[in-house]
């Protein structure tokens, strides 16, 4: 038996029919890397075979009426893998309109809490030849670097290379006995906890606050200006991706001195620009991005959670008409809400979201949505943008060499539009995911992200002199 952490459990709690909390992956696979049978029909069975040999792949949530605590995750005695993976034929002509179409469809469909939190669509009948697998996974079992640590076990650096042995079972099945036990144990520790972190949040909110409003450290939510992706989210999804070459990336932050980050939140301000200048709701303010990142470095904490992330706030100057004003101003202010947020103890949401309540962040949620509360108070923030860095090598997954990796998190109430990037050999891939009430169509936003960059290397070169800046 392994217990949900608060944070963990915090993505059931604010799931809704039209908030859902899982995380989706989009890969592309070139089939002609796996050695021996290469047929969609192998290449399922043996998806089947590693994913039912994986104990993560295993367990599935339980409680009880009397359980005072989060959910635990045991063992799931009926399991049976094809539940879980699913073969699909893509519609003709198989183009990209029709994957991400499938994407959307598989991103906006609930998962039966009754069964382990994942999938796995092997999609075939794409017009290049190539394979897909869409994965989908609920946020309380995963976050950006346990999600990296999962597909070790389902990829390799060769195509013909041995798979790393799963962890050993460390799951057991459900027992309401301990179940109850260790929930009241924990119920009753919450008042000394809460007694312990007090003081430290009073203590520094006063000063983190002011920091803010001095314009020395990241921007407070509730100052975004208000766009189509801020209100009340349909349970329909919308889905685009795209891929950009790293080397530009690299060539952009060497010629202007900022980091991969800056560059990357740039040219989604960038494409952000010409999208709502396109629709004719440009603001005259820059936008918010709330910005998760990993504290698994920094994190005291003993325990095994699935998520151990912070965010942080990005000012967006979608405002400025030029590219190199843009990446200059985040860059500055990147520099500075950065240090503002390493003053935050790592641990600080990991350990108030202990005193989440199920019951509580349910009834809240549905009142919020049923009342169309996203629009009526200041918005708290316009999306979320992820940065994962990937390997710099390519990667196997069975054998198949990844060709691309598209992920797509979740969109709430509030801010129905997340925009995910993350790297591998070479690339930068990047998967857009909104609420399709409030986009509809991402793919002008996806073919803006392309030009966007192009206009950062093409001043790039014009600080360096025709290109010779450091790659």
């Amino acid at each position: 038996m392994q217990r949900l952490t608060g944070l963990d459990a915090s993505f059931l709690y604010l799931e809704t029919p039209q908030q859902l909390q899982h995380v989706c992956a989009l890969l592309t696979l070139d089939p002609s890397t796996v050695p021996g049978d290469h047929t969609v029909d192998a290449f399922v069975r043996r998806l089947a075979d590693r994913c039912a040999r994986i104990p993560v792949f295993r367990r599935k949530l339980y409680s009880t009426p009397f359980n005072l605590d989060h959910p635990v995750w045991v063992a799931d005695e009926e399991f049976d893998v094809d539940n879980h993976v699913f073969r699909v034929e893509l519609p003709a002509p198989g183009g990209r309109e029709q994957l991400d179409a499938l994407c959307a469809e598989v991103a906006g469909t609930p998962m039966s809490r009754d069964r382990p939190l994942w999938e796995m669509h092997v999609v075939e009948g794409a017009a290049d030849g190539q394979l897909a697998v869409i994965a989908k996974l609920h946020h309380a079992g995963i976050d950006g670097v346990s999600g990296a640590n999962l597909i070790s076990y389902l990829a390799s650096l060769e195509p013909d290379a041995p798979l790393p042995e799963p962890p050993p079972e460390d799951i057991a099945p459900p027992n309401v006995t301990d179940v109850i036990g260790a929930g009241l144990a924990g119920f009753v520790r919450k008042p000394v906890e809460l007694a312990r972190l007090l003081p430290e949040l009073l203590g520094l909110a006063p000063s983190f606050i002011a920091r803010s409003l001095r314009g020395e450290g990241m921007r407070l939510p509730f100052t975004a200006p208000r766009t189509s992706f801020n209100g009340t989210i349909s349970g329909d999804r919308s889905v685009a991706h795209v891929d950009l070459p790293l080397d530009d990336v690299k060539r952009v932050k060497n010629a202007f001195g900022v980091t991969v980050n800056d560059v990357v939140l740039a040219v989604c301000s960038g494409a952000l620009r010409t999208f709502l200048a396109e629709y004719d709701e440009l603001p005259d303010r820059p936008l918010l991005a709330t910005v998760p990142v990993s504290v698994r470095e920094r994190s005291q904490r003993s325990d095994h959670g699935s998520n151990k992330v912070s965010t942080w706030f990005a000012s967006l100057p979608t405002q400025l008409a030029d590219p190199v004003a843009r990446l200059r101003d985040l860059g500055e202010s990147n520099r500075k809400a950065k240090r503002h947020h390493e003053s935050i103890p790592a641990d600080l949401l990991q350990d108030w979201a202990q005193f989440a309540a199920p019951m509580t962040f349910g009834l809240a949620v549905r009142a919020y949505s049923a009342l169309r509360l996203a629009e009526k108070h200041p918005v708290v923030h316009n999306l979320v943008i992820s940065n994962v860095p990937g390997p710099p090598m390519p990667l196997y997954l069975l054998g198949a060499r990844i060709t691309g990796m598209y992920p797509f998190g979740p969109v709430f109430h509030g801010a129905g539009l997340n925009i995910t990037v993350v790297s591998l050999a070479g690339r930068v891939d990047v998967g857009l995911i909104a609420a399709r009430n409030q986009a509809n169509d991402l793919w002008p936003l996806a073919d803006a992200i392309p030009a966007a960059l192009a206009e950062l290397v093409a001043a790039a070169e014009l600080a360096t002199d025709g290109g010779s800046g450091r790659d």
